[in-house]
């Protein structure tokens, strides 16, 4: 908001109309700077949840992972007749996965929201680079084609996490940027 200006004197007023611009391009910044960390926050919250829909689905389902059903029509029944130390050695790299997922999600959530919202630049670059390193790494192995999936169930989730937090960060950059200059 700015000021109501009821000034004579016309040095006095233009320093008061000074202030009340340099006010509402702050406030601007600080509502974009805030918005954008609650959308990385929200972004980091929901790839925790996704984390413990990946481990859940590890024990309470005849698939593999979200929208992994068989891998090219071989169930876990059907690696376990061939070795029965198969099937339990991918839950175990599943839920290594889950976990990391998840505690990715929680430092992205917890710099968001804790520090990124304040213009900590070094957070804002911690909580960017954590997810981008993990899908750096984990998604270029979803288009060689090695193994049939649904792509909206098993990568959909992830896209649209994706989407919010990077919708946020640039947000969040913006203001951040601005202040540095």
């Amino acid at each position: 908001m700015g000021f109501v200006i009821v000034q004579f004197t016309k040095k006095r007023s233009s320093l008061i109309i000074s202030k009340s611009i340099f006010l509402n391009i702050k406030n601007m910044n600080d509502s974009k700077l805030n918005t954008g960390a609650t959308l990385m926050t929200l972004a980091g919250i929901a790839f925790v949840g996704y984390g413990i829909v990946f481990f859940l689905l590890n024990f309470f389902s005849s698939g593999f992972e979200l929208g992994v059903d068989t891998l090219n029509g071989i169930t876990q029944a059907d690696l376990n007749a061939l070795n029965p130390a198969i099937a339990p050695y991918i839950a175990h790299l599943h839920v290594a996965a889950a976990g990391f997922i998840v505690g990715t999600g929680i430092a992205v959530a917890s710099l968001s929201h804790f520090a990124v919202r304040r213009g900590e630049m070094w957070a804002w670059v911690t909580a960017v680079a954590a997810p981008v390193v993990a899908l750096a790494a984990a998604l270029p192995m979803h288009y060689l084609g090695q193994f049939e999936h649904n792509w909206v169930l098993h990568l959909g989730p992830i896209y649209l996490g994706t989407g919010v937090f990077v919708i946020g960060a640039l947000m969040a950059l913006m203001p951040m940027m601005a202040k540095e200059s």
